[in-house]
């Protein structure tokens, strides 16, 4: 941890550094127990148990059965199976025989389905629903959201026809920490389900979480959540990149984009990556808590769960009220919505956030102009549009995102430098 120690690093909702219990779970499974657990060996075994452990850690903190945990390679691939997965069951032949004939039948034994989401989705989601409508498959319906980021959810019920196969909403968006009404959705959800009868079936539409920014943050029980589908990645929580969990219940008609020999149930075949495998399990054992199923240490002095929350707002707080009292014409986007306590989204109006961010950068700083993933990609942010920003606005606007080793030092080193850097900026 030296190198975060010397510098200060506000970008933990791009990704997390390591947990150093987490590292010395995987040194093991990285040096003497490299076995496959496919194989019958003892090392292979060994491995195999490993991996078992670590999807019954999982299981318990999301509050569902050993059999509804899927291991992927990250959250991407876990959003696109649970999306690619779903629409492409109904163009198994077998499947869609016994579906009554739906209103835009698509070509010699396919149907043209209905999926709703909303207009900042991460991109691992908007994507392959793109794709999705592209081939003529899918319909789509883009949710809108108001000043906030907060999904416009009034008119939900009425958007959901008798082919909607799918509903799909993050948790907590990745750029302003906004958390959506995931508990609403899924009330409507039931709703519609109990008042109408779906051509697809009686399970129909399914709802996915994209979770990923929430876990360690909020309460993530499936029973509550009321979902079918459920998105995580470990390098969130201070687990390793490259290594993701889809949550199925238990009878979700869903088809695997990786077909081989059949690890995961079948529905994620290739070898195990154990090592990921056994890090994500120490990760999301760190962050449960057996009382509250979730947990937020940002110190490890801090025992009791709400003190953690509680400890983590007031130093999001602290930042955002000395931000906003010391530099004029600058906003929280978000701000007037609930919200995740790791997310700050800045606007500086004014100033460019690209060169704010290179200066930040020079003075040892390392914050984000919004979603990793597009980080590389110099153009306005997609999510501050959807929400009534200007580009330019958007364009000046600066994620600053904490965690476990967030201090109260690192935040006023911060508040001390940025007044004169924007000032500049704005000359």
């Amino acid at each position: 941890m030296s190198s975060i120690v010397e510098k200060i690093y506000f970008d933990y909702a791009a990704t997390t550094p390591i947990d150093p219990e987490v590292k010395k779970a995987m040194e093991l499974y990285l040096e003497d127990k490299f076995g496959n657990p496919s194989s019958t060996h003892s090392l292979g075994q060994e491995a195999r148990v490993a991996v078992d452990k670590a999807r019954e850690t999982v299981a318990d903190f999301l509050g569902c059965n050993f059999i509804e945990v899927y291991f992927t390679s990250g959250a991407t691939e876990a959003n696109n199976l649970a999306i690619k997965g779903v629409i492409n069951k109904f163009q198994v032949s077998s499947f869609s025989e016994a579906v009554p004939p739906l209103a835009g039948r698509y070509g010699a034994g396919k149907f043209q389905v209905h999926i709703i989401t909303n207009e900042i989705e991460h991109k691992s989601v908007l994507k392959p629903v793109e794709s999705l409508e592209k081939s003529g498959l899918v319909e789509a319906i883009y949710l809108p959201v108001d000043k906030n980021g907060a999904v416009d959810i009034n008119n939900l019920k009425n958007k959901i026809k008798e082919n909607t196969a799918l509903i799909s909403a993050m948790y907590v968006n990745n750029e302003t920490g906004v958390i959506q009404p995931i508990g609403e959705i899924g009330k409507i959800i039931k709703e519609w389900k109990t008042e109408n009868r779906s051509k697809l079936g009686i399970q129909y539409p399914l709802f996915h979480i994209d979770a990923v920014q929430a876990a360690g943050y909020l309460p993530l029980n499936i029973r509550d959540l009321g979902c079918d589908l459920l998105s995580l990645s470990a390098h969130k929580i201070g687990g390793p990149k490259g290594i993701g969990v889809l949550f199925v219940k238990d009878g979700t008609p869903i088809a695997p984009l990786i077909e081989g020999g059949g690890q995961e149930f079948g529905l994620r075949s290739g070898t195990e990556n154990v090592v990921g495998i056994v890090g994500l399990g120490k990760a999301v054992e760190i962050i449960r808590h057996p009382s509250f199923n979730f947990q937020f240490p940002i110190f490890n002095k801090i025992t009791n769960p709400k003190s953690q929350i509680q400890n983590i707002t007031s130093l999001r707080d602290y930042f955002e009220e000395n931000l906003l009292k010391n530099i004029k014409n600058t906003s929280v986007n978000g701000g007037g919505a609930p919200r995740a306590p790791h997310i700050s989204n800045i606007l500086f109006k004014g100033a460019e956030a690209e060169t704010l961010l290179i200066a930040l950068d020079e003075a040892g700083i390392m914050a984000s102009s919004g979603s990793a993933c597009q980080a590389k990609a110099i153009e306005p942010s997609y999510v501050l549009l959807a929400t009534g920003l200007s580009k330019k606005e958007t364009m000046s606007s600066v994620r600053f995102s904490f965690g476990k080793f967030t201090t109260q030092e690192e935040i006023d080193r911060v508040l001390k430098i940025l007044p004169e850097m924007i000032e500049k900026l704005r000359k």
